[in-house]
């Protein structure tokens, strides 16, 4: 009767870890059948994302003009055959940038 019950334990044993591996195996198939979906989930929250942001950039149909003005004011010698400069006044610099989507009508913004 002993011997019966020890086979019965080994049994039992290599039983419940077939199950566990048969439930781990299920549970990588349940996983891998749905990771399209999970895939489309996040993709489609990141485009409503980058929605909300507003108008995207288009780098072939933008047309950026930078405009850049520096102005000084110096005093030029000229004593015994050399030449100095001296800056007067401080120097300033403006930046004018002006961008256009050119092409308008040919965009496709996605609405």
């Amino acid at each position: 009767m002993f011997t019966y019950l020890n086979k019965l334990r080994r049994r039992k044993k290599g039983q419940s870890t077939l199950e566990y591996a048969v439930l781990i195996i299920i549970i990588i198939g349940a996983l891998l059948s749905i990771q399209v979906y999970i895939k489309r989930g996040i993709q489609g929250r990141l485009k409503g994302a980058t929605d909300d942001i507003g108008d995207q950039f288009s780098p072939g149909n933008t047309n950026v003009i930078q405009t850049m003005t520096t102005s000084s004011t110096t005093k030029d010698t000229f004593t015994r055959g050399v030449s100095g400069s001296t800056l007067t006044g401080p120097e300033v610099t403006s930046t004018v940038t002006n961008s256009a989507v050119m092409n308008v009508e040919r965009e496709f913004w996605g609405k």
